[in-house]
């Protein structure tokens, strides 16, 4: 069995818990996690499936450690990669910006060659514009969360989302092997 990679980037602590919840549902001997500010480009290399969490900061931000990460990010190869991708954000507070960053992150990684999975709709959201958002198809390039407006949705939103992932990694097992977890 093949490992996924889940990169994460927090300054708060909302994206690691969303990470750790990921992997909780994925199942931990299945995900190895990784906190972006203490990897380099050969980390992610390992990897042909990967998951990627980045925040959204203030007016469209990219979270500090993906910053301090991000030219090494234009500088991998992810030809023959599978990338999840989920985006935390405030989409009343920000709602022009929410999600910015995963639709910047989504950008950089295609550009060089990811093939991305787990594309979410827009679907239950209130927001005014997002770079996540893929144009005419009320979808998001992956997960949306908002821990600050939306916390009491995050749960079902995981579960469905991981069971969805582990279908498009075409994990053996599949969405049955999926926690589901209501924490």
């Amino acid at each position: 069995m093949s490992k996924i990679g889940l990169f994460y980037g927090s300054d708060e602590g909302n994206t690691e818990s969303v990470a750790l919840r990921i992997r909780a549902r994925l199942g931990d001997d299945r995900v190895d996690l990784f906190d972006i500010a203490d990897v380099t480009q050969l980390d992610i290399a390992n990897y042909k499936q990967l998951i990627f969490g980045i925040p959204t900061w203030d007016f469209g931000q990219i979270q500090s450690d993906w910053e301090d990460f991000w030219e090494d990010v234009q500088e991998i190869d992810f030809t023959d990669k599978a990338v999840a991708l989920f985006g935390l954000g405030d989409q009343f507070g920000y709602g022009d910006y929410f999600l910015d960053a995963m639709g910047m992150l989504h950008d950089a990684i295609v550009e060089r060659g990811a093939t991305i999975v787990g594309q979410w709709s827009t679907e239950s959201y209130e927001f005014e514009a997002s770079k996540a958002e893929i144009e005419g198809e009320d979808r998001f390039v992956g997960l949306g969360i908002d821990e600050d407006q939306q916390e009491s949705m995050t749960a079902e939103r995981l579960n469905r989302w991981c069971r969805q992932i582990a279908e498009e990694f075409d994990i053996k097992d599949g969405a049955q092997s999926v926690i589901v977890l209501d924490d």
